[in-house]
């Protein structure tokens, strides 16, 4: 403005973001591909929030259990998945990676969509948002119920 308060001009700062813009791009691409990965993985993987509930479901946790990821999501774990007499042991391994206390090769036994079990060998792993705050568990398994049965079968002969 000039003394008389009249605009005469305007001053314009700019800044170039070219890089933060490919950065971006870059970390997109990265969790797609880590998105994809997780989807189309030939092991089981699952995960659940803070409140135990599930919120990833590949599509090899479909293939073994008979549920979609539609069918689980946003379900409880333990309460809808697991059996009673493994309820206690499951949520305290879910609950210790929620606390930061991650679990290898746990046998982790599930419910079939149409009733039947199936034995999962499990990694619990913690899971951290950016600032490292825990925001849920991320499991990694096995199945492992044919191997359980040829077990079973060796002992019985």
């Amino acid at each position: 403005r000039d003394t008389t308060g009249k605009v005469f001009g305007v001053v314009g700062v700019g800044q170039d973001i070219t890089e933060l813009k490919r950065g971006q791009a870059e970390l997109t691409r990265v969790a797609n591909d880590l998105q994809l990965l997780i989807e189309t993985a030939n092991a089981p993987i699952f995960g659940i929030n803070a409140e135990g509930r599930v919120n990833e479901w590949n599509r090899k946790m479909a293939a073994i259990t008979g549920f979609s990821k539609d069918d689980v999501f946003g379900k409880d774990l333990v309460d809808e998945y697991i059996s009673d007499e493994f309820r206690e042991s499951v949520r305290q391994v879910l609950d210790d990676a929620l606390h930061g206390q991650q679990t290898d090769n746990y046998q982790v036994p599930l419910f079939t969509k149409h009733g039947d079990r199936v034995e999962v060998l499990l990694n619990a792993t913690t899971r951290v948002d950016a600032a490292g705050t825990i925001v849920g568990v991320v499991g990694v398994g096995q199945d492992i119920t044919a191997i359980n049965q040829s077990q079973a079968e060796l002992t019985r002969v």
